[in-house]
């Protein structure tokens, strides 16, 4: 609230607001503005004090404006240094949407593995995408960050990219990823240095030999086989996001090593962290790197996540579909229902899982 003065009758009167004003005012302000209302804040003051005196007690002397503008100088810039350095608001998500951690000031990355909403063409949110299927031909996705939801496997680097752009953003680079990854004080896994067995999820099981059995290598790793709807469905495999608190790093990131790996934005195709089999065969934690597959590659152990710099978002006015209609994985999405829909006549049940 603005100071009451004293005019010249001795009337009290409210200054007029400023036009400007309001109450849902930045809580942050800078050092100089803090000044200049803190000396304008003084010079009532000892006009107020100069008033009073006169008529209690006239031999005493005023303090002089130039020791009230030191005083509140002083003053003002200790709480603006006190705003904006307290441990509260240290690291909080500044300018970064929700469901994002703000990384050094620079960008944004979300806080959880990626999840997909189907939408209409206008954007509007119909339902959420199976995170066990890849997109239909033609479907409209966006990428969300949720926690407590199954994070979304079987994408391309190409479908991903899609989806996190519908939302607004974009796949984060490999710099971006890694930095993040290590946190404020870089560690070489989001919680430190040494490696700690289950502190991500990084200990499950092979769903592949669960689903399939011991089979030769070319027969096992097929892209059919890698693409079954089940293998992230059994026990002991893929966890919701942020299901393992202590898999969080400094920035309140979770699950960057370990769970999935995640697509980057690097045009060769590369994803990292590890998934919930291996964070280290490829590197170390956050330096865990796969570049061996091409951006149309999928399968279910690769997720992902989005950054964006800070600021709203701006999703685009026109969405497109990850597959569109007639391309090579649109084809190959119809080859792959038929053939379930032919097990199924057979009486083999291709879509449940076995028995956790």
């Amino acid at each position: 609230m603005a100071p009451r003065t004293l005019s010249a009758a001795g009337d009290r009167r409210r200054p007029p607001r400023d036009r400007h004003h309001s109450r849902r005012a930045p809580f942050l302000v800078s050092a100089p503005s803090l000044v200049s209302a803190q000396a304008e804040r003084s010079e009532v003051l000892t006009d107020r004090f100069e008033t009073s005196t006169k008529r209690t007690n006239p031999s005493r002397r005023p303090p002089q404006k130039l020791e009230w503008l030191a005083i509140t100088a002083v003053t003002g810039a200790a709480a603006a240094l006190t705003l904006l350095f307290s441990p509260a608001l240290e690291g909080a998500p500044k300018g970064c949407p929700p469901g994002m951690a703000n990384v050094l000031g620079r960008y944004c990355i979300d806080r959880f593995e990626a999840s997909l909403d189907v939408v209409n063409s206008k954007g509007k949110r119909l339902r959420n995408h199976s995170p066990y299927h890849s997109v239909s031909p033609g479907q409209l996705v966006v990428a969300r960050s949720r926690q407590n939801v199954v994070p979304q496997a079987y994408l391309s680097q190409e479908e991903a990219t899609i989806a996190c752009e519908s939302a607004g953003k974009r796949l984060c680079s490999d710099e971006e990823w890694v930095t993040a990854c290590r946190g404020k004080q870089p560690t070489r896994y989001p919680y430190g240095d040494e490696h700690i067995k289950g502190r991500c999820n990084d200990s499950g099981e092979s769903s592949l030999l669960r689903v399939f059995g011991v089979l030769p290598p070319d027969e096992l790793y097929t892209l059919d086989k890698m693409n079954d709807p089940r293998l992230n469905q059994l026990s002991k495999t893929v966890m919701k996001c942020g299901a393992n608190s202590r898999c969080r790093n400094s920035f309140g990131v979770h699950d960057m090593v370990g769970n999935l790996h995640e697509w980057t934005a690097n045009k060769g195709g590369t994803f990292r962290g590890g998934y919930y089999l291996d964070t280290r065969i490829n590197g170390e934690g956050c330096s865990y790197q796969t570049t061996a597959h091409n951006p149309r590659y999928s399968d279910y152990s690769i997720g992902f996540r989005c950054c964006s710099a800070p600021g709203a978002l701006k999703p685009p006015k026109t969405l497109k579909s990850p597959v569109p209609e007639g391309s090579p994985r649109a084809l190959d999405f119809e080859r792959k229902k038929r053939a379930r829909a032919r097990a199924r006549a057979a009486g083999k049940d291709v879509d449940a899982p076995k028995k956790r």
